[in-house]
Formats: C-alpha cells, sequence, structure tokens
C-alpha cells in the first residue's frame, strides 16, 4: 500500500505543483520517469494500490459536484468507488504480466507486458471517462506526449531496470519533443475578448437572478463593441435557461452582431429535447451547434437503461439526458475556421479528429470547484494542443479564462 500510494503521489506532483502556481519542466521530467520506474518495477498488489490512489488522487473532484444535487454525504462513497475502478484496471494486466512471467520464467516479458499496458491505457476509458492518458504526466516536462515518444520513455525505463544500469535511462533524450519546440508560431492577434465569470451553480440556476446575469452578459459585449474587439466568447450556459425561448434576448443579440461576433453558451430546447448549446451570433443572424460528446451521468447517463433510469431519478429528479449533435462542428469566423467545443468534449480525443487549427471551447467548472480539475483541465488541452497542434480559445466560469497555443497558456 505504500508503495502505491508513493508512486501515485509522484504521478500527481505535475498536476498539485500546477494547481498551487509552479510548473517546472525538470522537476515534472523526474517526477514522471520517477512514477514509470517505481511502476514497473512493482507487483501486482502494489499495482492496484497505485491504481487506487492514482484514482483517487487525480480524480477526487469528480464527487465534489453530488453536493450541488443535495448529496454531499455521498462524496466519500463517490471517492472510494473511482479509486476502485482504478485499483481494478491496474490490478489486472499487472496480474496477467506476472502469470506470463510465471509460465515464461521471463523478467523480461514482465516488463514488456506492463509496459505495454502504460502504452494502452490511455485508450481504456472507464464509464466513457477518457481523462486518464499516462504519457499526461510529461505534458509540461522535456519528454514528448505523443505515443511514440511515450513508447522511448518507456522502454528507456524497461531497459535500465532490466539491465540494471540506470545509464540506460538517458536514452530518453530521443524522446524530447525536437521538432515542436524549434517550430513553434507565433500567436495570432485576432482581437478576440475571452470573456470570464465566477457564478457560482446556485446563483447561475437562480431565476431572480437572471436579469442581473443577462445585463452583464450585454454589459461586455457593448465593452467589447466600444474597444473595437472582433468576437467576444461567454463560458458554457452563461445563460442558464432556454435561450431561443427567450425571443427578445435573442433579438437583442443579433442586432449587437452587426458590430462584434458572439460566441455564447445556453440551453436550446429543440422539439421538447433539451440541448446543451453554442449560440453563434454574427452578422445579424444565429447558429446553434449542439453538443457532441456529453458528460458521463453529468448529461447523459452511460449505464444500462433501466439503470441509468433509476439513478436518474434518485440524483437528478427523474430529468431525461441532454440529446448530442450527431458529429463535430465548425464554423468560420473572420476567415478562421473553429472547432466547436462544450467544456468535457475539449478534454475528449473525438473533437480533434482531422487536427483542427482553432477551437473555441466554452465551459462551467461552477460544478465541481473548489478542486484541482480547472488545473487538470488546462493540462489535458495543453497535452492536445502539443498533440493535434490546436490552438484553444477557452472561455470558462469559476476559473480562469485562457489561451492554449503550441502547448504553452497565454491569459
Amino acid at each position: 500500500m505504500i508503495q502505491g500510494l508513493i508512486v501515485a503521489l509522484l504521478s500527481s506532483g505535475a498536476i498539485y505543483l500546477d494547481w498551487i502556481g509552479v510548473v517546472n519542466h525538470l522537476i515534472n521530467t523526474i517526477l514522471g520517469l520517477l512514477t514509470i520506474y517505481f511502476l514497473l518495477r512493482s507487483s501486482s498488489k502494489e499495482w492496484f494500490w497505485s491504481g487506487f490512489f492514482i484514482g483517487i488522487l487525480w480524480f477526487w473532484w469528480i464527487s465534489v459536484s453530488f453536493k450541488n444535487y443535495g448529496f454531499g454525504w455521498a462524496m466519500p462513497i463517490g471517492i472510494l468507488i473511482t479509486g476502485l475502478i482504478y485499483g481494478g484496471l491496474f490490478y489486472i494486466p499487472a496480474k496477467i504480466s506476472e502469470y506470463i512471467s510465471n509460465r515464461t520464467s521471463s523478467r523480461l516479458v514482465e516488463l514488456i507486458v506492463k509496459a505495454s499496458t502504460l502504452l494502452i491505457f490511455s485508450y481504456i476509458h472507464p464509464i466513457e471517462f477518457d481523462w486518464f492518458k499516462p504519457e499526461l504526466i510529461f505534458t509540461n516536462s522535456y519528454l514528448g506526449i505523443e505515443k511514440w515518444q511515450f513508447a522511448i520513455t518507456l522502454m528507456a525505463t524497461l531497459i535500465a531496470i532490466y539491465r540494471e544500469d540506470l545509464r540506460f535511462l538517458f536514452l530518453v533524450i530521443l524522446a524530447f519533443p525536437f521538432s515542436s519546440y524549434f517550430n513553434k508560431t507565433p500567436l495570432p492577434n485576432r482581437g478576440i475578448v475571452l470573456s470570464n465569470s465566477m457564478t457560482t451553480v446556485q446563483d447561475k440556476w437562480n431565476p431572480k437572478l437572471q436579469s442581473k446575469h443577462i445585463n452583464i452578459v450585454l454589459n461586455k459585449i457593448e465593452r467589447a463593441i466600444d474597444e473595437g474587439r472582433r468576437l467576444i466568447i461567454f463560458p458554457e450556459s452563461i445563460f442558464a435557461f432556454f435561450l431561443n425561448e427567450h425571443q427578445e434576448l435573442m433579438t437583442t443579440l443579433q442586432a449587437l452582431s452587426n458590430d462584434i461576433t458572439i460566441v455564447i453558451g445556453g440551453l436550446y430546447l429543440d422539439n421538447n429535447i433539451p440541448r446543451n448549446s453554442t449560440y453563434l451570433f454574427k452578422d445579424g443572424e444565429f447558429k446553434v451547434i449542439d453538443k457532441a460528446v456529453l458528460v458521463p451521468f453529468g448529461e447523459q447517463n452511460p449505464l444500462p437503461e433501466w439503470l441509468g433510469n433509476i439513478v436518474n431519478r434518485i440524483f437528478f429528479d427523474g430529468a431525461p439526458d441532454y440529446v448530442a449533435s450527431s458529429d463535430v462542428t465548425d464554423y468560420t469566423i473572420d476567415g478562421v475556421k473553429y472547432r466547436n467545443a462544450i467544456c468535457y468534449e475539449g478534454t475528449s480525443e473525438e473533437l480533434y479528429k482531422n487536427s483542427p487549427k482553432n477551437m473555441i471551447l466554452i465551459s462551467n467548472n461552477g460544478w465541481v470547484v473548489p478542486s484541482i480539475e480547472p488545473t487538470e483541465q488546462k493540462i489535458l488541452l495543453q497535452y492536445y494542443s502539443k498533440k493535434y497542434g490546436t490552438t484553444i480559445y477557452h472561455a470558462v466560469n469559476m476559473s480562469p479564462s485562457y489561451i492554449v497555443h503550441n502547448g504553452e497558456v497565454y491569459r
């Protein structure tokens, strides 16, 4: 258990250091290499405890949302279940590797199976949640996060353990991202305003505060127009109501869009089907873009229908699931094509198909703060920006807004 906790702490080091404002590539590189080194040397029992504590340290914040549904008492249970899921996820392949090793009397085979497991972990998504990627620990380090670069890092560590010679670890220099490091492009100036808000979930859904929230949004748009900006982006569900049913407000936003393009999050009622959408107001017209990847449990229940209905009745007052768009959506503003993304979508691999050059992402982190979730979300966006060369314009509620370009964060 102690060995597993140490591995989990090492793997979480970069996340928690970033959370307190410390980002050091050398420290993160060392922490990442130590994580892999100790993990490859660990037994199946130690792998279980490593997975158990990694699940808790990385994802305890998932259970923070329970308090917003009146189930704060269930937070410890949710955290425990998360730990057990990832403990099992780690234990099974480690046990298989030990079994194969015992049958073949080969320690090398055991190391290869464990290293291969770490390489493919990012393709395994418990309950459709895909935030666990071992290579994420190298996002802000001197080593690359591409699969082939992570494979080199694993292989160098494996050889060092097998040959009992730490000098082989120097092979990780081959995983340095030479191409992306020396071919960085400047961040273009597109006259974009990334609006930020600090509205709690309780205030956001308080009907008595709707007029106040609307006035704040309209004032920010008018200020951006006065500043000569071309585009203003607001966070997810900045309007916590079905915006398309508020015709007067829609008309006002359409009129303002003759002077500035407006990207704003709001709910959309589509023939009695609720959707979490982006509204694009441009040149006096509007377009609604629906979310393509829904949050497991938060927006769509991944469980079998009969069990999902029970969970919805207990935790969500029987509310129906949201309905997703059939595919991702791109739109063009001032000649620049952007991939639309809403919160969880921006951290999903599916949104990066065809390697979009630009993405507008709107989020509401109010459901899971205070926690490390905004930091982990930011690191994931850096990871995808590096992997796909995508510049991400991220407008957020309840945490800072920022741009990710070349894998680096600009505020």
